[in-house]
């Protein structure tokens, strides 16, 4: 296995302090703690080339897990292997083999163009010119931003910033990517873009992404596999098509009328969600929706119609929840 995580455990020890003057002066000389569990005995193995979704709440523990796998953070206890090594080593084999994206940091030299941040990071990663400027037009190439090498940072959009955060990230081509929250901020297109490139770079180079987010979206398109944390424990690891299957009993259809027609004549075929008429939603059992569906062609005058499973976002918020999932 490419990564290899072994009840890992990551605990903090956090100052308390009472509100106020007196709680401050009182803090100087009785300091109480308590121990935050950030990540508590996780275990879980990823193969080479997998793309897998690493989800959960905010708190869940996602980003000190992920900082344990790049060797940021020290674990409390627990085995953690990335490519065979032991990364809060933090040896100079392991870390040219792996990067870290996060959506909420930069790694890139406000003032100056992103190029020289790349230019600097082929110097620390030791690349040859050839491999340099290969690997660079391939990336600039797949994230169109050809146009924007040469302008300062603060000048790009966000966007554009977090597709340069990407390039100084995959400038020494590494085998494993932590990507934390690599959309967070960016518009609906921008996503999509983003979504495209993280895909297309797994596909070219068989590399082994782990990537957290908060929008469904990006996990639903590009993960089959989904790890879910909660309170620094895992409570699912498997397929995502699984969670829905057990989960998603019902199925929505959408309709389009192209008249106006009594909602309780709609009571029968199932439970309405929503009325805005032309558009109708409502939400039948997954075994019934075909026959559901005949029937509303059959007997009301439909303009369109469509069987959708229900957002993957309500069905991981009932996981959340603490809804059974074997």
């Amino acid at each position: 296995m490419v990564i290899s995580v072994s009840h890992l455990s990551k605990t903090y020890r956090v100052a308390q302090k009472e509100p106020g003057f007196l709680g401050t002066l009182n803090s100087f000389f009785n300091r109480q703690y308590k121990e935050v569990h950030a990540v508590s005995d996780v275990s879980f193995a990823i193969g080479e080339g997998e793309l897998v979704g690493f989800i959960g709440p905010n708190g869940a523990g996602k980003t000190t897990t992920l900082k344990c796998l790049s060797g940021l953070l020290y674990p409390t206890s627990g085995h953690v292997s990335v490519l065979g090594f032991t990364p809060f080593e933090r040896k100079n084999t392991c870390l040219k083999q792996i990067s870290l994206v996060m959506g909420q940091k930069n790694q890139l030299w406000w003032d100056l163009p992103a190029e020289d941040t790349f230019l600097l990071n082929k110097e620390i990663y030791e690349i040859s010119d050839e491999v340099y400027k290969k690997t660079l037009h391939e990336l600039v190439e797949l994230l169109d931003v050809a146009d924007v090498l040469k302008t300062q940072v603060r000048k790009l959009s966000l966007g554009q910033r977090m597709k340069m955060e990407l390039i100084a990230a995959l400038i020494h081509k590494p085998k494993v990517l932590f990507l934390d929250e690599p959309t967070i901020g960016l518009d609906v297109i921008m996503q999509q873009k983003m979504r495209e490139f993280i895909r297309e770079y797994n596909r070219r180079h068989k590399s082994t992404i782990l990537l957290t987010s908060h929008y469904m979206e990006d996990v639903k398109e590009l993960c089959k596999r989904v790890i879910i944390i909660d309170h620094g424990k895992i409570i699912y690891d498997g397929l995502l098509g699984d969670i829905v299957k057990k989960l998603a009993t019902h199925k929505k259809i959408t309709v389009i009328f192209e008249s106006d027609v009594d909602p309780k004549q709609l009571d029968a075929i199932g439970e309405i969600k929503e009325y805005n008429f032309p558009k109708v939603v409502i939400s039948v059992e997954r075994g019934a929706s075909n026959v559901a569906a005949a029937e509303l062609l059959q007997k009301f005058p439909v303009a369109d119609i469509n069987i959708e499973e229900p957002d993957i976002e309500d069905i991981i918020r009932q996981v959340f929840k603490g809804k059974e999932l074997v």
